[in-house]
């Protein structure tokens, strides 16, 4: 049954494989450049808050923009195609062929032509994400030394650790599924694009929730020392000590004039300070990364099993 699966699904297989060798080619390339070009360009005391670190960041930025494009994308666009093109023809093929009929009636059961396809397809998938999540993690220092967002960039946090292994097998997992509900391929591969990006709104607006954010009063400044904290929510704290969204009657005029308007926040935010009240940022310590990672991939793979589940009963029942 190995040698089967392997034989009706190395197309998948060898594209996916190649794929990912041309994304490890195309991440050393400009990993090594950029490495280069860092040692060429950077400031003394870089990586730092200097202004010159922030030109060189900039710099990095807009020499390696289609890079970036490539790896903005990446978080959604990837485990859409894994379930469009691993999970959504695995059954849904079968039964828009008509093969079905032919498979099941054969001396290997139905319930071990199911498991075998599922356990060989989604182990390669997990080991997919996996080796993904590696060639990101060994790229991204050459880009971010010493600024490490990988907790507070949501998208590179989809892209680093458990999270590409758990969100492909998901996807793997939602397009077999799929595919035998509509019984078509094409329908199923649509269900997939639009459950991935659902999937991955809601968790993303779930994340927050997670664990409790811790709370912090800030005076004199609005933002954070660590820029990779997941921000949830802020508020002004007035003299009395109630949390306000905006000050409303605080005698701090707050100016807008075109071109300004970051000069003039500042001006009017150190009136307000200078007035007495605080700032309360309600956030999430980088610290929480691995907590985080387990806590959605355990979403993500408690989801997997679900439907897969409901993969194997649909499959099993066969009607028709």
């Amino acid at each position: 049954m190995i040698w089967v699966t392997w034989r009706q699904h190395r197309a998948q297989i060898l594209v996916t494989a190649g794929l990912l060798a041309l994304l490890g080619v195309l991440l050393l390339g400009s990993g090594v450049e950029a490495s280069r070009y860092v040692a060429e360009h950077a400031p003394p005391g870089c990586p730092g808050p200097a202004v010159a670190c922030g030109d060189l960041a900039l710099a990095l930025a807009q020499r390696y923009d289609a890079v970036y494009s490539i790896f903005g994308w990446m978080p959604l666009v990837a485990p859409a195609l894994i379930g469009a093109f691993w999970g959504a023809p695995l059954l849904g093929r079968e039964y828009e062929r008509g093969t079905h009929r032919l498979a099941w009636t054969q001396a290997v059961p139905v319930w071990r032509w199911l498991a075998v396809k599922l356990s060989v397809l989604g182990g390669a998938v997990v080991t997919g994400g996996l080796l993904l999540s590696l060639m990101v993690s060994l790229w991204r220092p050459v880009f971010r030394a010493g600024v490490d967002s990988t907790f507070g960039n949501i998208g590179v946090f989809n892209m680093v650790g458990v999270e590409p292994a758990a969100w492909w097998l998901y996807a793997f997992a939602l397009g077999t599924a799929a595919g035998t509900l509509f019984r078509r391929t094409l329908p199923a591969m649509a269900l997939v694009v639009a459950g991935v990006t659902v999937t991955m709104f809601t968790l993303f607006q779930l994340s927050d929730y997670y664990a409790e954010p811790t709370r912090t009063e800030l005076s004199g400044t609005v933002l954070l020392d660590d820029p990779d904290a997941r921000l949830v929510s802020a508020a002004w704290v007035e003299p009395s000590g109630r949390e306000v969204a905006e000050p409303s009657v605080s005698g701090c005029p707050r100016r807008v004039d075109v071109g300004q308007s970051e000069k003039n926040a500042r001006a009017w935010q150190a009136c307000l300070f200078g007035k007495g009240y605080r700032y309360a940022v309600y956030y999430h310590a980088p610290s929480r990364f691995w907590r985080f990672q387990w806590t959605e991939a355990g979403i993500l793979a408690l989801a997997s099993a679900a439907l897969g589940g409901l993969a194997v009963r649909r499959t099993l029942r066969r009607p028709g």
